[in-house]
């Protein structure tokens, strides 16, 4: 029987993502293959890492189409991409950590495009007040994908269950790490410091009264 490339893939990144530096030895025993297999299938090293990006990359596009993100409540769609990214959140993790993967043109456009429909989404909820505005989309773009990422190390770590996974991420995300008052009038936290300190119109403090 063939052996299937997406499926050798996936054992790939469930090595690299570990362990960058692990051997092709040790990634076709992962894959239940020979090295003479893998070599078959991915012609070295970086044609198997630039195939597990390129996967990831059509994991991740796949998701927001799945999320449908362009459409509707901002909210509702990040619930929806939250649950459609994390499934594949181990491929993300290996996205983040291999920064040798977008010297190449073709997966760092492919990166472009998903990245600019995240923050699209973000800009789109700011516009509808569901999310903060002194935090940029751009900003808020990285930080979620980052915390899929995360979510892929901490369940392939053992440090998360894969059923608390969806839970962990919509809920630190949209509700924020900090629990705010309920109540009004509080003293201003920390949270609203960046708006202050990017307000043109104030003049810096000094020590002297």
């Amino acid at each position: 029987m063939a052996t299937d490339r997406d499926t050798v893939l996936e054992a790939a990144v469930g090595v690299l993502s570990r362990r960058p530096t692990a051997h092709l030895d040790e990634i076709a025993r992962a894959a239940g293959i020979s090295r003479a297999t893998l070599h078959r299938l991915f012609p070295g090293r970086e044609a198997l890492i630039l195939e597990v990006g390129m996967l990831g990359l059509r994991r991740f596009a796949a998701a927001l189409d799945t999320a449908a993100v362009e459409d509707g409540d901002a909210r509702a769609a990040l619930r929806r991409l939250v649950d459609a990214a994390v499934p594949d959140a181990a491929l993300c993790a290996f996205l983040a950590g291999e920064n040798q993967l977008y010297d190449d043109d073709r997966l760092n456009d492919l990166w472009e495009v998903q990245i600019a429909r995240l923050h699209a989404l973000f800009l789109r909820g700011q516009q509808q007040g569901v999310f903060r505005i002194e935090l940029s989309a751009a900003w808020l773009s990285e930080a979620f994908f980052d915390l899929v990422a995360g979510i892929g190390w901490a369940v392939q770590d053992g440090r998360l269950a894969p059923r608390d996974a969806a839970f962990s991420l919509a809920e630190l995300f949209l509700g924020g790490a900090l629990r705010r008052p309920d109540t009004t009038g509080t003293p201003e936290s920390t949270d609203t410091a960046p708006a202050v300190q990017n307000d043109p119109d104030r003049k810096p403090e000094t020590d002297t009264p």
